[in-house]
């Protein structure tokens, strides 16, 4: 990432406890700086779900998801993803954020009670990385505690 972008990140994780608006200003001026920084992406995806505003996170994670599969050079939307739709293992740059993303996605729709598109985005994890790269198994993990805290 480039000087202001990392200078902003840094600000932003300075101030986010003492001052959660200044530090989605900071966010914002990451992304104006470098529009196509999947750092900034991660950023804000996490910044919104530690402030339980998961709707905003979710968008932010569906943001990164289609920024990383542009700059990766495959389909933007996971419902269509294969094993060959990308080199996924050892998963680096785009496809790796794009894992990771995923990931987190399937975390804010769990969160969000959304557990069947979680449960969904979860398997594609598991036929896109077998090898569990990202550690999306602790994902699963919520997911079965959640069901099982339901019944």
């Amino acid at each position: 990432v480039s000087g202001a972008v990392r200078e902003s990140l840094e600000s932003a994780a300075d101030c986010y406890r003492e001052d959660a608006d200044a530090a989605g200003r900071w966010l914002e001026r990451a992304a104006a700086a470098d529009p196509d920084a999947l750092a900034v992406y991660f950023a804000r995806y996490k910044f919104h779900f530690y402030q339980n505003r998961l709707a905003e996170a979710e968008t932010a994670a569906r943001e990164g998801l289609a920024a990383a599969a542009a700059q990766g050079g495959f389909p933007a939307d996971w419902r269509s993803l294969t094993r060959e739709s990308a080199s996924w293992s050892p998963a680096s740059g785009p496809q790796r954020f794009y894992l990771f993303s995923l990931k987190a996605l399937a975390f804010i729709r769990l969160r969000r009670g959304e557990a069947e598109e979680s449960l969904a985005l979860l398997a594609k994890l598991t036929e896109i990385d077998p090898a569990d790269q990202v550690g999306a198994e602790v994902i699963r993990a919520l997911h079965r505690g959640a069901t099982t805290d339901a019944s």
